[in-house]
């Protein structure tokens, strides 16, 4: 007989912005025990699932996740004592009708995702399996290409940007050890042009560096300047991602960047901006180009350059399989952003990733502004399969938690690890 859930706890513990959140642990009646903590988002959806926490301004500026932990012990442990925890998905479904919300706004998310993650983990050790293994199958053996965020601006950092994260892709590597080197060393290169030209290296909520710098249009050049400084070649070995957020610089009517001009700026305009920098930079992905209620300015961008490039859809979707399912019909983007706690448990995650599959998009899994060193995303990544991981700067140690994990798996896969380029032609 399988072992079955014979304890849950949990305690209130910090994140990478000094934040409370949580940590649960679940033990079997086997022994074995496996803990999860839970990130959290500062650029966020409005469709996200909801994130409880006390607002009680006398803790923590009222960020404590006390509630949630009541959540945990008083209402989902005793539901879930006795249950066999390798049946992932009716776990996941009695939490969320306990809930009773669209939104999980009665546990909340961060309660909810919390136990579905440690249960997850106690499972695979109960079989003996890596979490990857677990959650992705004996076929689950890709690595992901690290899309690195290593300039901040937006919600993730006070540069001035509008533009929230400037990343670099190392596509054209041969495997993941390699991806990172290209990476971090691209990094370094960037901290020294910064440094000689008399900008900050102080660095944002995911690691990148946060200069105060004319216009989003100069940390493009940045970029490529420091991808070159560090001996690669732009757009075959390192291109760049780019996530604007645009949500959190969109008005009633229009987009407000004031580092273009002070003219409010259509949809028309943004794509424009778009098309014209593909032109000039190496750039295979942008993400939220548009605000998540501008699905025609998103659509327009897919029917234009969805043939050249990566559109990734976050705010809009919320790694919800409704939304999703719209944006398929819509052809609204050729891809989605994947985060676990967005959604609030893994198994709808994982059918997230199922509905992109199925409509032969790409996806990205993504870690949160907010961190732990927690690197269940690491796995969950090489679990789904689709070859691209989005984690942050190759800095700050709740970032590399997770490259070191990727590295952790590629070793042990060995021989049987692969890693491709996404952007290859032809490729998934």
């Amino acid at each position: 007989m399988n072992p079955t859930i014979a304890a849950i706890d949990a305690i209130e513990i910090l994140d990478s912005r000094g934040n409370p959140t949580l940590r649960v642990w679940v033990r079997l009646t086997n022994g074995i025990v496996a803990w999860a903590d839970v990130p959290s988002g500062a650029s966020t959806g409005q469709f996200e699932a909801h994130e409880l926490r006390d607002r009680n301004d006398r803790r923590y500026n009222g960020l404590g996740v006390r509630r949630a932990i009541a959540n945990v012990v008083g209402v989902i442990r005793p539901a879930l004592l006795g249950h066999d925890p390798t049946m992932q998905p009716e776990i996941d479904r009695l939490i969320i009708d306990l809930d009773g919300t669209a939104q999980k706004t009665n546990l909340g998310a961060n309660a909810i995702l919390g136990v579905s993650m440690a249960v997850a983990r106690t499972a695979a050790q109960a079989l003996g399996l890596p979490l990857y293994r677990y959650l992705g199958g004996p076929e689950a053996r890709r690595l992901p290409v690290p899309i690195m965020n290593i300039i901040n601006g937006g919600k993730h950092a006070s540069s001035g940007l509008e533009f929230q994260e400037f990343m670099i892709v190392p596509h054209g590597a041969a495997n993941f050890a390699e991806a990172l080197r290209y990476g971090a060393q691209t990094y370094h290169s960037l901290k020294a042009i910064l440094h000689r030209q008399g900008l900050s290296t102080a660095v944002g909520d995911e690691g990148g560096f946060a200069p105060r710098l004319s216009g989003n249009e100069k940390a493009c050049e940045l970029i490529v300047a420091a991808i070159e400084e560090a001996g690669f070649e732009p757009g075959k070995q390192i291109a760049i991602a780019l996530d604007p957020a645009a949500t959190s610089f969109h008005g009633e009517a229009a987009y407000d960047i004031p580092s273009w001009d002070s003219r409010p700026k259509t949809s028309a305009d943004l794509l424009g901006l778009y098309a014209g920098w593909l032109e000039r930079f190496p750039i295979v992905s942008i993400e939220d180009g548009f605000a998540e209620d501008d699905w025609s300015g998103f659509a327009g961008m897919t029917a234009q350059l969805g043939d050249r490039i990566q559109i990734v859809g976050d705010d809009n979707y919320v790694t919800n399989t409704k939304f999703i399912r719209r944006g398929i019909a819509e052809k609204t983007t050729n891809a989605a952003l994947i985060k676990l706690n967005q959604i609030g448990t893994v198994s709808e995650a994982v059918e997230a990733v199922e509905l992109c599959r199925e409509a032969g998009w790409r996806f990205v899994i993504s870690h949160r502004s907010g961190e732990t060193t927690d690197a269940f995303v690491a796995d969950f990544a090489v679990a789904m399969g689709g070859g691209q991981i989005k984690t942050g700067a190759p800095a700050r140690g709740e970032r590399v938690a997770k490259y070191n994990r990727l590295l952790e798996i590629e070793h042990e896969l060995g021989s049987l690890a692969m890693f491709a380029d996404p952007f290859a032609k032809g490729r998934p």
